[in-house]
């Protein structure tokens, strides 16, 4: 049984960094008031996004900061 730890560059293929979303075209929204609007669709996303690449930036500190 091995006892060494994986590489970072092993380990970030074990763990990809996440995608953000894709931004709406600006012809997906139709201006008329929709609840929810597809760019708050999208900023929900980007918030998603950024907690996900905060934690995965965390982990990919080698200390765990």
């Amino acid at each position: 049984m091995s006892t060494q730890k994986p590489s970072p560059a092993a380990a970030s293929n074990d763990d990809p960094p996440p995608v953000p979303p894709e931004r709406p075209a600006p012809d997906e929204c139709c201006n008329s008031g929709c609840i929810p609007c597809v760019y708050d669709m999208y900023d929900e996303a980007m918030d998603r996004y950024r907690d996900a690449l905060k934690a995965w930036r965390a982990r990919q500190e080698p200390d765990g900061r």
